[in-house]
């Protein structure tokens, strides 16, 4: 992927899909590098403000919440009680935010290589960063990799791999090895979600390799739900979900249609609707 300013217009180029996603923006607000990557922070015309990594969009004041709600909520509901959670990456704290939505949580550590994430949500995205100060949370600032081989063995309920594309920091976070090291520290009846790309793009690429590397790597079911997602490629988005010992086609629909967790996009019927996989995706898929 590439990335140009031209006239006002900031563009993201997706080069191996002859295709590109614009923002009319008004101004550039941060530009920093850090160790590890390059962070941009943009204000647009229509989409609020925009976080850039590395030249790629990660998201928008406008339509982050569609993202944020789909890497936590389904999994949240398809777990029979989550307690412990752990995220990786995820350093603008909108994924954390939507998890301590939840009350039966106890305890969330985060852990993101990249504090000046973190730092630019803070300043720029404020309302990701709301629930920073609950007692419940954990921010670390750390390779997720090593912390999981640091942890104990079943001693977490879920976790949520919430990365940038597989690339750069983020392309261990991908691998059968690291889905193995997961697999260890999750408890029985345990979940793991990754994002995972655009079903239109990378289907029969990214997310069958994704697929097939949770089995290999021990869990005992997968389910892929797409979403809608405007700013990256294709306009559509993805998280898979794995289970050790349980069934991640199913969730807690009761629960989840009378939660008032003050969400914008996600529902029991949303959930249900993303786990019918369209006809194309299922072929990719088989």
């Amino acid at each position: 992927m590439t990335k140009s300013l031209d006239a006002g217009w900031f563009t993201e180029v997706f080069d191996g899909h002859g295709s590109a996603f614009s923002l009319k923006v008004t101004g550039k607000l941060l530009d920093v590098h850090s160790p590890y990557q390059h962070l941009e922070v943009y204000a647009t015309e229509t989409y609020g403000n925009l976080m850039v990594l590395d030249g790629c969009v990660m998201l928008t004041d406008r339509d982050n919440f569609l993202y944020h709600e789909m890497m936590a909520h389904p999994a949240l509901f398809t777990h029979a009680d989550p307690k412990r959670v752990v995220i990786i990456g995820g350093g603008d704290c909108g994924t954390l935010r939507e998890v301590l939505k939840h009350s039966g949580v106890e305890h969330v550590t985060q852990i993101d290589i990249d504090e000046e994430v973190t730092k630019a949500a803070k300043r720029f995205f404020p309302a990701l960063t709301a629930a920073n100060d609950d007692p419940r949370a954990e921010l670390l600032f750390a390779d997720g990799v090593e912390w999981v081989d640091g942890a104990d063995d079943a001693s977490v309920d879920l976790m949520i791999i919430d990365s940038t594309d597989p690339v750069g920091p983020a392309e261990g976070l991908f691998k059968t090895d690291f889905l193995k090291r997961c697999h260890r520290i999750l408890k029985d009846g345990g979940l793991l979600v990754q994002q995972s790309e655009s079903p239109l793009y990378h289907t029969g690429t990214i997310i069958r390799e994704l697929r097939d590397d949770m089995i290999e790597a021990g869990f005992s079911s997968v389910a892929t739900l797409p979403f809608p997602q405007p700013v990256y490629p294709s306009g559509w988005w993805s998280a898979t979900l794995a289970g050790k010992g349980c069934d991640v086609t199913r969730f807690r629909e009761a629960d989840a249609a009378k939660a008032d967790l003050a969400l914008d996009y996600y529902t029991a019927e949303a959930h249900r609707g993303a786990l019918a996989l369209p006809p194309f995706m299922r072929r990719l898929l088989d």
